[in-house]
This record gives structure tokens, sequence and C-alpha cells, in this order.
């Protein structure tokens, strides 16, 4: 397992050769319960890249992608996101998450109060990470 802050700053390697950027946020399907994407910050001045996560493959000095960037898909960044349970009550923030790096498949959510199993995931939006009771 590999948690979201260890791939969070890697270096990617663009498709065609040459540096991308550096890996910004990994995007989350709450729904699935998988990594979809990673958002790679390619310079100050210049709009992030995303790259889908079964797109990428590990080297010696970061990450490559295999193929082309795509369009970010919408979707609020999980770390730093306020938890609270599917009744309005908080469930601190979300610190980090540990996932498969083979599958993209979300093992579990840290949280300032604790633990949040995958399975318990029930949504991410603009305002929240909603979990079910843990």
């Amino acid at each position: 397992m590999t948690l979201f802050s260890q791939v969070t700053g890697l270096p990617v390697e663009a498709a065609g050769g040459g540096r991308l950027g550096a890996v910004r946020s990994l995007v989350v399907d709450v729904a699935s319960a998988r990594v979809t994407h990673a958002r790679v910050r390619r310079g100050r001045l210049r709009r992030d890249a995303v790259v889908a996560w079964t797109d990428l493959r590990a080297t010696a000095h970061g990450l490559r992608a295999t193929r082309p960037t795509t369009d970010a898909p919408a979707t609020p960044d999980l770390i730093g996101a306020e938890a609270l349970t599917e009744r309005g009550e908080e469930h601190g923030t979300v610190l980090d998450a540990e996932f498969d790096p083979l599958t993209g498949r979300l093992n579990t959510v840290l949280t300032t109060h604790g633990k949040v199993p995958a399975p318990h995931l029930l949504g991410l939006g603009t305002h929240a990470l909603i979990v079910g009771d843990v």
C-alpha cells in the first residue's frame, strides 16, 4: 500500500520524453473507491496536466506517462477536505489516504479523527467528504 503523500511531488516524465512536471494531487472516484488520475503541476504559468492513473508507470526517479495528458476532471481534492458523516457530524479533516498503486484501489482515508475504510466513503463534494458510520 502507498500513501497519497508518498506520490505527491514525484516528477512525471511526458509520454514523448522530457519532464512533464510533478504530481500535485490524485483524483479519486469515491463511488468506485479508486484513484482515477494524477494532476501534474507543469509550472506557475501553465495549467495542470492530468494523466489517467492507468497511464502512469513507475520509474527509478518518479513516474512516466505512457499516453498524452487529458483534460482535468472537475473533482475536488480529497486531501484537506473536511470529513462529515451522513448525519452531518464532523469527522475531522482528511490528512492522507492509503491505496494500492497497481490497481488504484483506495484502502483507507486518514482523518484527524482516525481511519475511514474505503467502503464507508459515500461522496466527495466541493465542501466535504461524506462518510458512512465508522
